[in-house]
């Protein structure tokens, strides 16, 4: 469908004369997107999502089957966005809308910290998390996750300055489930790691 020109679809649309064509037409849209949204399972947004809570309410809200969730802010420019960008708020609607979400990996999100943890804490099927440049999240909001992320097995923290190699740690290693764990350029964590 991506190929056909829109200058074609709008002379199909113009020989479409009965109302109750243009209608049927009209509902058979509706019933387009509706499917395709309940059958979406991974969605993947850039610096343009807009982080009001209604606006991600509405995004979320529209795949409810979501499984794989992507947010990468890099590129994101400061200025022309008034600062705004996904914060602890935006998490927690994400976490509210997305019951089967069990990828997740948030990329230059410099606004969320330990309280968006505790939030996809309640994401009980959480198997995948990717933190890419967080600098507030802490490990305490780390050891929150391993604890209440019964089947994480993948976690990867790159650039998360304020975790260091604490209880979270040694929880994963004795009590979790852990098939992938990738710690890079996290200042807090030493090489004598447990």
């Amino acid at each position: 469908m991506d190929d056909l020109p829109e200058a074609l679809l709008a002379e199909i649309v113009k020989r479409i004369t009965k109302t109750s064509d243009l209608n049927s037409l009209s509902l058979v849209l509706k019933q387009l997107f509706t499917v395709q949204a309940e059958h979406r399972d991974a969605i993947r947004v850039g610096y343009e999502l807009n982080p009001s809570t209604e606006a991600l309410a509405s995004l979320f809200s529209r795949f409810p089957n979501l499984v794989k969730v992507e947010i990468n802010y890099s590129g994101w420019d400061w200025e022309s966005s008034n600062g705004e960008q996904l914060n602890n708020q935006g998490v927690l609607v994400l976490s509210s809308h997305s019951p089967l979400l069990s990828d997740l990996a948030l990329s230059f999100c410099s606004y969320i910290d330990d309280t968006s943890l505790g939030y996809l804490a309640d994401c009980k099927k959480l198997r995948s998390l990717r933190l890419n440049h967080a600098p507030p999240v802490t490990s305490t909001g780390i050891f929150l996750m391993a604890v209440s992320c019964r089947y994480l097995s993948i976690l990867h923290l790159v650039d998360c300055m304020a975790v260091d190699n604490g209880e979270w740690l040694e929880y994963l290693g004795r009590h979790g489930s852990l098939g992938e764990l990738v710690v890079k350029d996290c200042d807090g964590i030493v090489g004598n790691m447990p």
